[in-house]
């Protein structure tokens, strides 16, 4: 089973950027595509971008050209750069690995990502 460990997050001024970070062990890196959702209080979690083992992307409209989704197959790790970051940007994000066999989902602890003035 993979396990998934962030890092990176926190309070950040309007405008600001930030770099999430989340550490694969205990898996077969390439055979997950990776993902960020997050959660704003009292919202649902939704999906913020995903990125196959091939580096195909994709971004939810909200964050489309601010914020960029990358991964470094031989650190096994997934990264989230955040640029421009806006208070509606303010929630709970999590790193999320699919297996492209089985489908499952594992997901990080989650990173508070707080950005106001």
């Amino acid at each position: 089973q993979v396990q998934l460990v962030e890092s990176g997050g926190g309070l950040v001024q309007p405008g600001g950027s930030l770099r999430l970070s989340c550490a694969a062990s205990g898996s077969i890196f390439n055979l997950y595509t990776m993902g960020w959702y997050r959660q704003a209080p009292g919202k649902q979690r939704e999906l913020v971008a995903t990125i196959t083992s091939g580096g195909s992307t994709n971004y939810a409209g909200s964050v489309q050209g601010r914020f960029t989704i990358s991964r470094d197959n031989a650190k096994k790790t997934v990264y989230l750069q955040m640029n421009s970051l806006k208070p509606e940007d303010t929630a709970v994000y999590y790193c999320n690995a699919r297996h492209l066999i089985s489908g499952l989902d594992r997901w990080g602890q989650g990173s508070q990502v707080t950005v106001s003035s």
